[in-house]
């Protein structure tokens, strides 16, 4: 029979059949209408493009181009790294204002954080090797304090739990840090000037960078060191007169009064904010190390052998 336009199948008449739920399965198996109404009413929200993480993105992009400038141009990086680190306090203002704080952007401001100032530590490291155990050491205690603090926070508290909800019964220290956004503001804007004003002294000061001082009169060699006025221009660029060198020229005539001035004002907040990376550390390992007693103990263990 091949059947006329009012005549349906058995099968095409049960494909057309409304299930409990409101919806209607077609032939290939697919679903016609949903059983969740928000999903197809409503538009899916894209935390990529949220405005907070949006601000994140361009704090990245400051922060590679600072790094391009690092090693001969210390005003243009000064300025670059600067507004990067400035713009790590709007983003959180910008997600309070339009209700976009999400757990992306919390990791997304901790990880360029760590990632833009362990670059600076490691340029500091090279334009002072004697005191690259230092700076490696401070690069160690401030990747190790935050990812310990952000595994117990995530492990103990629970995947919805915010890294800076610090309970006051377990450090007052930290509890103040994280929930008072004007202390939280100057620790880490008082810190990054710190070694902001040290990547300036690189360039300016000859009592911290002894190569920046003139070779005597008649003096065979030179100071290699980038930054150097003894070194020539013309050993680097091809072109004496371009750009580069004479930024390079301005940069050996740096003065080095301001960068001492800002190094020794944020100098004891620089050292409470490690004392602050020590005091997290611990206090993490700690609670992890409660975790794991308490699940030792529901286990059972150690257990008893026969």
């Amino acid at each position: 029979m091949n059947g006329s336009p009012g005549v349906r199948t058995r099968k095409q008449a049960a494909a057309q059949v409304p299930k409990q739920d409101g919806s209607k399965t077609t032939l290939n198996g697919h679903i016609n209408g949903s059983a969740n109404p928000r999903s197809s009413s409503e538009p899916t929200e894209n935390i990529f493009l949220f405005y907070p993480n949006i601000i994140g993105y361009s704090r990245i992009i400051l922060a590679i181009a600072s790094l391009y400038y690092m090693p001969l141009h210390p005003r243009t990086c000064s300025i670059l790294y600067s507004i990067s680190c400035l713009l790590d306090a709007l983003d959180g203002v910008a997600a309070r204002y339009f209700q976009q704080s999400t757990r992306f952007g919390a990791v997304l401001d901790m990880v360029t954080d760590r990632c833009t100032t362990a670059c600076l530590l490691v340029f500091l490291s090279s334009a002072w090797p004697r005191w690259a155990l230092l700076f490696q050491g401070l690069i160690s205690l401030d990747l190790a304090s935050h990812y310990m603090h952000m595994y117990a926070t995530l492990t103990m508290a629970g995947s919805g739990q915010s890294h800076k909800k610090i309970d006051q019964g377990r450090s007052r220290l930290l509890h103040l840090y994280y929930n008072n956004k004007n202390v939280l503001f100057a620790f880490c804007a008082l810190n990054e000037l710190f070694f902001i004003a040290l990547y300036l002294l690189s360039f300016s000061s000859p009592t911290l960078s002894p190569s920046l001082l003139p070779p005597a009169p008649n003096q065979p060699g030179s100071s290699t060191q980038l930054g150097s006025p003894s070194h020539p221009a013309s050993t680097f660029f091809a072109a004496p007169g371009s750009a580069w060198a004479m930024e390079l020229a301005r940069a050996n005539k740096m003065d080095s009064f301001w960068p001492w001035v800002i190094a020794g004002v944020s100098f004891p907040v620089m050292a409470a904010k490690q004392f602050l990376n020590v005091v997290q550390l611990v206090k993490a390992s700690n609670w992890l190390a409660e975790g794991d007693i308490e699940m030792r103990r529901e286990q059972g263990l150690p257990k008893k052998k026969r």
